[in-house]
């Protein structure tokens, strides 16, 4: 990116409108609108409304009153990029910039432009190229009149050659076959290193929550990796695993996850699902939520809802975190600090200053300890690529050999377990 030119004035919009059935709370909703600008480099917003609408209009999503004093303001603030927290259509989208002479990007537009930022793994890169290109493939319908025009055919067939939006949309459909196979080879790798991760004895301990909760910052906490931890929404795009020893406990691998938002983009829900494969092979959740954020419960619910459509159960053990209390008016700590006492699984404390962070520490060591049982087997000689399966596994704690085999003690994790009765 060139940062000798100068940050690209920008407006943010919220429309309220009405007649939606999913209607957002539009404070909260504007300010997270805000933040999601300025995770975008070269940005500077220099203003941010709520337009109330009792419906959206089909052709230009606001009434023409309220865009001729849109107008009028984004000229008069010099602005060149209207963000539209929500979605947009591509009539809308052309007709609004052609009446204020300025670039629109809808909500998915600019997560998306963030991820594109932010991804750093291949398998990141691949994701949000894919992504985008889904979206890019939505717009060509009548986006542009020019893609109307037919391209002469070669003259040899009778009839019109294709029209520029049909070849558009099939370059697009061929670069994305391209992408695909790209990623499955990367997805393959991907589940060879969670093979090779499976065979270390080490219970996973996943960090989930909303983008921008503190996942990252008690990570970090956690592990002392010097992980990207900016308060910044999508600060961190990639899984980050580390190894780490527990005070009073086993050793663990934690993996640090993308964040999750509200009304996320199809496309990116889709394209980032191996990426929160992560969670799924893990043995405890820890959900990770910003206590002092107004709408923190509607963010908790928007978790589990994700959650929920990976696949993620109840069965599995799951913590759940309410970090930020330092935020907090004295008041409204006691009372969070009263209600998370309530739970054995809710933990209220900063991942910031580390205040509160023991108890949630033996916690995560109780559960994992207890994820580890002790099973007695016994063998025939004849079983000898199961026996050198244990031991490969560093699980056989004892071993005895009898007149028929061996009898041996395995301490081992349910997965582990699991992995032997398919051998």
């Amino acid at each position: 990116m060139d940062h000798d030119k100068e940050d690209t004035r920008a407006w943010v919009l919220h429309p309220d409108i009405k007649s939606d059935s999913d209607r957002r709370d539009p404070a909260p909703a504007l300010k997270e609108a805000v933040a999601l600008a300025d995770a975008l480099p070269g940005l500077d917003v220099a203003g941010a409304d709520i337009v109330r609408l009792p419906r959206a209009q089909p052709g230009h999503l606001f009434g023409s009153g309220k865009i001729e004093e849109l107008r009028a303001r984004f000229e008069a603030a010099e602005i060149e990029l209207v963000l539209i927290d929500g979605p947009v259509t591509p009539v809308q989208q052309r007709n609004l910039e052609k009446a204020w002479g300025v670039k629109i990007l809808d909500r998915t537009g600019l997560i998306l432009e963030i991820f594109s930022d932010r991804a750093r793994t291949r398998e990141g890169v691949l994701q949000v190229e894919m992504a985008a290109l889904s979206y890019q493939r939505t717009r060509l319908v009548r986006a542009w009149t020019h893609l109307e025009r037919q391209r002469g055919g070669l003259g040899f067939v009778g009839g019109p050659g294709e029209t520029q939006i049909e070849a558009d949309r099939r370059a697009i459909d061929d670069q994305l076959v391209r992408l695909r196979r790209q990623l499955d080879k990367v997805v393959k790798t991907r589940e060879l290193h969670r093979k090779a991760r499976a065979k270390v004895p080490y219970p996973i301990v996943a960090l989930v929550g909303y983008t921008n909760a503190g996942k990252s910052t008690l990570f970090n906490r956690l592990t002392g990796a010097e992980v990207m931890a900016k308060d910044m929404l999508f600060a961190t795009l990639d899984p980050t695993m580390r190894r780490v020893q527990l005070p009073d406990g086993p050793e663990v691998i934690l993996s640090d996850t993308v964040g999750f938002i509200s009304d996320l983009p199809t496309e990116l829900v889709a394209a980032f699902r191996a990426t929160l494969e992560e969670v799924l092979a893990a043995d405890l959740i820890v959900h990770v939520r910003d206590i002092s954020h107004a709408g923190t419960e509607e963010q908790a619910r928007d978790i589990e809802a994700i959650l929920t459509s990976l696949g993620v159960t109840d069965a599995r053990p799951r913590l759940e975190v309410w970090n930020k209390i330092d935020q907090l008016a004295p008041a409204e700590f006691e009372a969070v600090q009263a209600r998370a006492a309530r739970s054995d699984t809710t933990f209220a404390l900063s991942a910031q200053t580390g205040q509160g962070m023991a108890p949630l520490l033996a916690a995560i060591a109780g559960i994992l300890q207890g994820v580890r049982h002790e099973t007695q087997l016994h063998l025939a000689f004849s079983d000898g690529r199961k026996r050198a399966w244990l031991f490969a596994q560093d699980v056989v704690q004892e071993e005895e050999q009898t007149e028929d085999g061996f009898d041996l003690t395995v301490y081992w994790t349910a997965r582990q377990e699991a992995q032997y009765g398919a051998l």
